[in-house]
Parts: C-alpha cells; structure tokens; sequence
C-alpha cells in the first residue's frame, strides 16, 4: 500500500493537472463543460481495473476469503457508480447555476449533497456487515482503510476543480 496509494494519487493529480492549470472562469455554458469534463475524466477513467488491482494487493485473501470478498466488493462497486451518477447530477446543476447562484438553489444543492453523503455512508455501513459476515472484521476494516483513501483522493480532485459559489444574494 505504500507505493500503490501514492502512485494512484500521482496519476489522479497528473491526469487533472493540466485541466485545472487551464481553469478560468468563462461564460456559465463554458463553464459548466469544463467542470463537467473534469468530473468525468475522474470518476469515467479507467480507474477501475487500478483500483482493483490495488485492492487485490491489500486485501492479501486467500483462495477462500477472496472467493467471499470480490462478489459482495462487485455488487458494492456497481452501488458507488450508481452514487457517482447522482453526484454527476449535482455537479452538472450546480455548473449550471453557480455563477447565478440564489440562496434557494445554494440550498437545494447542500441538500441533495448532504443526502448523496448519507447514502454513501449507509452503503459503506451495509457493506461493512456484508464483508464482516463473510470476512474476519480486520479484513473488512482493511477494505474500508483502503477505499477511503482511494475515494478521498478523488473527491479532492473533484473539490479542487469545482469553481466558488457566486451569485448576488450573498447577504
């Protein structure tokens, strides 16, 4: 884990490096193209078969333990690509509105992504028992050590591309 969780991090920083040296604040339509883009590039790359590949490498199971891991790690990935397209969603509305934002749409977009937080914690918490069941417990914690890693990377770089909030009801 020590050097695939830095390599990952390079790869993610590098293939959005260049697009956010080029990030200006254009017209709303330009705009929401480019963030929109940038959200793709990360969450669209093929970063899958990396990501299992790194996985594979922790998680260190055995002919049986992996026989019980990757089945419920598969239905626990098609989950997070459905949560990604609903974060897709927000972030495509909110570059749609964020240089116009109101205080009604503001809150409209904290919601849905306090929400969109709250559905990926319970299926981290349903999928922690699924593993526990199947998997001593320190595997499973192994599991989550890693994916939380691997998905704060990328929604740094999700963050750190995504344009402030403006719009004139500020007060």
């Amino acid at each position: 884990m020590k050097m695939q969780i830095p390599a990952l991090t390079l790869a993610l920083l590098g293939a959005t490096g260049a697009w956010s040296q080029e990030k200006h604040v254009q017209a709303p339509a330009e705009s929401k193209e480019l963030n929109t883009r940038a959200y793709l590039e990360l969450l669209r790359a093929d970063l899958k078969s990396e990501k299992e590949a790194i996985i594979k490498e922790e998680m260190q199971l055995n002919e049986q333990q992996a026989a019980a891991f990757w089945p419920i790690y598969k239905e626990y990935d098609a989950a997070q690509t459905k949560l990604g397209d609903e974060k897709l969603a927000i972030v495509q509305d909110y570059a749609s509105n964020f240089l116009t934002m109101t205080n009604e749409k503001a809150d409209e977009l904290a919601q849905r992504v306090m929400q969109l937080d709250e559905k990926r914690m319970a299926l981290r918490e349903k999928t922690y028992a699924l593993m526990k069941k199947a998997l001593p417990a320190i595997l499973a914690a192994r599991f989550f050590q890693v994916e939380n890693q691997i998905q704060l990377i990328l929604d740094l770089q999700i963050a750190s591309n995504l344009p402030i909030i403006e719009g004139a009801d500020t007060q």
